[in-house]
């Protein structure tokens, strides 16, 4: 079903409705034993700096159940590690992880598409090389913060290929994998593969990162299988501002600023102006756009109560910033705030 080109009272209740699936799915005996024996058995935690483009897919792309990947999603994937939330939501994270006796690996990612540069970054204006030199710098403040050593953190910088989900993974001694180049003949050499690539990597981590480039090479070979679109315009119709929108993870649905960086106007703006876009050029109707704020939570009582005040805080900052510098789009809004359940990933609308 095309989403985009229905009424937004449709696309709205849709919404709510592909939300409580994903929730549905993510919470059920299969997929939590999936996600139990999974861990027990590469325990190296794997996050991801990434786009807030829906097509950077990194679970998808790398056949890895749900809940295992923690993404970091942000407009252009642009993370700076001195803004102040961000370097709290990551330290948390990373003392939970570390807590349980485990490793973390950061895939801090660019993408672009091979076919077309206007399939590329947006939020780079394109610019391939400018969004892979801003991933080194994220590398570099990875390494500063959390140790040169690698050996509980490693910062991979990996590219992203949106046409065929590829992931070119860039090894400390200059050398590159591209997926893209290989096939199912090769998966005997992905492990020393890595090994030239991460000489300084732990064997379990590298243990732990084969899974997903193996997942990826039969990713890959899927997609070239499949007749596959390759939308080059934006057709988003939502603006999402907070963390917990996993289940948004579809191409040209949604823009996703995440809550990290101290000018989040900046990217709102940029986001309120791709949706004016939108509907001048009719490729979403212009009977209205969707605001959704969410805010996760780990437990009720505080933390939730916590969680509402600051999903309420991001969605009125968020509409005052677009009513200022788009008074006329704002009065096409549609406002949503929510907290997400971080165990079983439900959405709870709160108005």
């Amino acid at each position: 079903m095309d989403i985009h080109s229905k009424p937004i009272e449709d696309r709205i209740e849709w919404l709510l409705e592909h939300a409580s699936r994903h929730s549905t799915i993510y919470s059920s005996p299969d997929n939590w034993l999936a996600r139990t024996r999974y861990l027990s058995e590469h325990p190296t935690s794997i996050a991801v700096l990434k786009c807030m483009d829906g097509r950077i897919n990194i679970p998808v792309a790398t056949n890895t159940p749900q809940g295992i990947i923690q993404p970091f999603r942000n407009l252009g994937g642009m993370f700076n590690l001195g803004w102040p939330h961000l370097g709290e939501v990551l330290s948390n994270y990373l003392q939970n992880i570390v807590s349980e006796g485990r490793r973390s690996m950061f895939l801090i990612t660019y993408h672009f598409s091979k076919g077309d540069p206007q399939r590329g970054c947006a939020g780079f204006n394109y610019d391939t090389e400018a969004a892979k030199a801003h991933t080194y710098q994220i590398k570099r403040q990875v390494e500063q913060v959390f140790g040169q050593g690698h050996g509980t953190v490693y910062p991979v910088v990996c590219g992203f290929e949106t046409d065929e989900d590829a992931l070119i993974l860039h090894g400390t001694n200059g050398e590159q994998l591209d997926m893209s180049t290989l096939s199912s003949s090769d998966r005997d050499t992905l492990l020393p593969r890595l090994e030239r690539l991460f000489p300084d990597m732990s064997v379990q981590m590298r243990l732990d990162l084969l899974p997903l480039i193996s997942g990826n090479l039969d990713h890959i070979e899927e997609a070239r299988q499949m007749a596959r679109q390759l939308d080059n315009v934006h057709r988003e119709w939502m603006i999402c501002v907070g963390r917990g929108f996993d289940f948004l993870h579809m191409p040209n649905l949604a823009l996703i600023i995440g809550p990290y960086s101290p000018s989040l106007g900046e990217p709102i703006h940029k986001a309120a102006g791709i949706i004016e876009s939108n509907m001048s050029a009719g490729r979403i109707p212009d009977d209205g756009f969707l605001l959704l704020a969410s805010v996760p939570y780990q437990e009720v009582g505080v933390d939730r109560a916590r969680a509402e005040l600051k999903s309420e805080f991001l969605c009125d900052f968020a509409a005052e910033q677009i009513r200022t510098a788009y008074p006329d789009l704002a009065k096409k809004m549609f406002v949503k705030t929510a907290v997400l359940n971080w165990h079983s990933r439900a959405l709870e609308v709160l108005k």
